[in-house]
């Protein structure tokens, strides 16, 4: 099938996201200005740099209470936390989606304890193995094709980064002892189990391997 984007597609449900798979999930925590833990995920997230370490995320839309309280937190404060959201933390996780008042901190109606941070005052999800503490560098305000519909693009510079020493094998993070999960389409996620290596080839053999062919 193809379909223009200004169209109408014709499924049932709309495919965009099940043709970008599986993203990664950003479950940022932020403190409002009153000291409000705040911690929501984002499956429109990636790191975007290494020199210095950056990330994105997006958000879509605001929260029936007004605009999502973590990029307010955010732009208020220039800070965030990365956790990382993995098959056991799933539960909580889909927790923190629910669109709850400002006033609510996400973590504690999770059940999640709470672990200081180094570098920012945003704190970190304790039983998660690996987080990013961020601080802000810029919103981009996206078109919307919707009057009331939002899109902004929130990018951070990573200043720190924690690794459980369980989760690394000989230096290296096992992701098949981290088990991140990640969002799909609809309603469906995935569970990184499996993990295949790839070297890189040099261009020589690249082109060698060409001439051969």
């Amino acid at each position: 099938m193809f379909y223009e984007t200004k169209d109408h597609h014709g499924l049932p449900h709309d495919p965009f996201k099940s043709c970008l798979v599986p993203r990664l999930i950003g479950w940022i925590s932020t403190l409002s200005p009153d000291g409000i833990v705040n911690l929501a995920p984002y499956s429109f997230f990636q790191g975007i740099g290494s020199e210095p370490p950056m990330v994105m995320f997006a958000s879509l839309g605001d929260q029936p209470h007004g605009p999502k309280d973590t990029v307010t937190n955010i732009e208020a404060t220039g800070e965030f936390v990365c956790n990382m959201a993995t098959w056991d933390l799933r539960d909580q996780m889909n927790i923190s989606c629910a669109a709850v008042p400002a006033e609510v901190d996400e973590m504690e109606i999770a059940g999640l304890e709470k672990e200081p941070s180094v570098l920012v005052k945003p704190p970190r999800v304790k039983a998660s193995p690996i987080h990013m503490e961020c601080k802000h560098y810029q919103t981009i305000h996206l078109p919307s094709n919707k009057p009331n519909y939002k899109q902004k693009l929130v990018l951070g510079y990573v200043i720190g980064i924690h690794i459980r020493d369980e989760v690394l094998t000989d230096g290296i993070v096992d992701i098949t002892k981290v088990r991140p999960i990640a969002r799909m389409g609809y309603m469906d996620y995935a569970v990184v189990n499996d993990v295949f290596t790839m070297f890189r080839p040099s261009a020589e053999d690249v082109m060698i391997k060409g001439e051969a062919e």
